[in-house]
């Protein structure tokens, strides 16, 4: 297979062709790509649903999820455009997949053609239940697993119904997961004595990828034998104080984990004799006296603005941060100074800010960013290139409906 040539980025030289959707795999193709690897977006003509009504209406999250990649629009329904992605596959390192069980098999390109294609090939599949297993079949969107995996179990308040996560944290953790098995499978291929030179199919579910999730849950079912009530306030454990404080113009959240940080919040709370308290001299006493901590914090917030109460109690070293609203968090100057957030202009959605990846390498910069690609705005380029076609051959595609 080709190698491209080399730079200081991690993966440099790794071609992946993504054929995901949605969030949970693009997320993944899209750590690859900041990474340094060459990662071409196969979209069926007219791209992917995510971009919005014909491609005209791009959201936020297509932006912020399929910068840096190169995008291909290959009709796979066709028995010319799974010559061409076969084609393709012979000069890839990795190909990612999301699609529902089967789907790929059913096209006959699944990870039983393609690994008698190419050998070396690391092909992952993210799914929602996994490929094994009575549920295997079932359906999967974030707010389902969410359900399915306890998620919606602990999150909200006792006698109230069960509430969803904010955000969408199934598909990114199992993202988050299908890069890292991508990469483990990398190194296996390059560096194991057993397995040098061999592909493999990498498998991540979304339900599996969230039961590590719940490990203050499951140690307090484990110590308690009681299933955890809702309580949206505090998660499993002792930590107290544990809450949100209302401030005059907003929140702000604060935990104490240990006794020197509880002596420290009492010095907030201008009530030095809490220190040595019997009552409040350890995280299990300070539960069963929570209520007396919890009104006093109420009551030195209410008159703070919500950026003094969060000076005050990051002086004293206490773990606490304000409240932020989704512009607050777009525009945070912190995120925007060590690079992780940029203003970029986008040719459809103007001045917009993206993300970089949250993964960095202290020798190499951040990969800049680059807008999010057009449905099909590199077939000629990744053609040319990977398959060594000329521009006849390219525009014979085009019109027969291929690409």
């Amino acid at each position: 297979m080709s190698v491209l040539p080399q730079s200081d980025s991690p993966l440099s030289g790794v071609r992946v062709l993504d054929l995901t959707q949605i969030y949970q795999g693009p997320y993944a193709a899209f750590l690859m790509a900041m990474a340094g690897a060459e990662v071409i977006k196969v979209e069926p003509i007219g791209g992917e649903r995510m971009r919005g009504p014909g491609g005209s209406a791009t959201p936020m999250a297509f932006a912020m999820l399929n910068t840096n990649k190169k995008s291909i629009t290959l009709d796979l329904k066709s028995s010319r455009g799974k010559e061409l992605l076969l084609e393709l596959v012979d000069e890839a390192d990795v190909l990612l997949e999301n699609f529902a069980v089967g789907t790929m098999d059913r096209l006959g390109i699944g990870w039983e053609q393609l690994k008698q294609r190419n050998p070396a090939l690391i092909y992952a599949t993210g799914t929602g239940y996994g490929l094994k297993g009575p549920d295997s079949d079932l359906l999967a969107m974030d707010h389902t697993i969410q359900a399915a995996s306890g998620i919606l179990s602990v999150t909200g308040d006792e006698g109230q119904p069960p509430m969803r996560a904010g955000g969408a944290p199934c598909d990114i953790m199992s993202g988050a997961h299908m890069y890292a098995g991508v990469l483990t499978a990398l190194f296996a291929r390059g560096n194991n004595p057993s397995t040098q030179g061999k592909g493999t199919r990498v498998e991540v579910s979304m339900l599996d990828s969230m039961y590590f999730t719940l490990s203050s849950e499951l140690s307090a079912y484990h110590s308690g034998g009681k299933i955890p009530e809702r309580n949206s306030r505090r998660t499993g454990g002792s930590a107290c104080p544990y809450g949100r404080y209302e401030c005059m113009d907003g929140w702000i959240a604060l935990i104490c984990v240990s006794d020197a940080q509880w002596a420290r919040i009492t010095q907030a709370l201008d009530k030095p004799d809490w220190a040595g308290a019997d009552r409040f001299k350890n995280a299990i006493s300070r539960r069963k006296n929570e209520a007396e901590i919890e009104q006093a914090l109420k009551e030195w917030a209410e008159p703070l603005s919500q950026a003094d109460a969060f000076a005050k109690m990051r002086a004293l070293k206490v773990p606490v941060a304000p409240v932020r609203n989704i512009e607050e968090v777009r525009t945070n100057p912190h995120m925007h100074a060590s690079g992780m957030l940029s203003w970029i202009n986008n040719r459809d959605l103007g001045e917009v800010v993206l993300a970089n990846s949250p993964i960095q390498y202290e020798s190499c910069e951040r990969t800049p960013l680059t807008t999010f690609p057009r449905p099909g705005e590199h077939n000629a380029e990744v053609l040319q290139d990977w398959l060594g076609m000329d521009a006849s051959d390219v525009e014979a595609l085009v019109e027969e409906k291929v690409i």
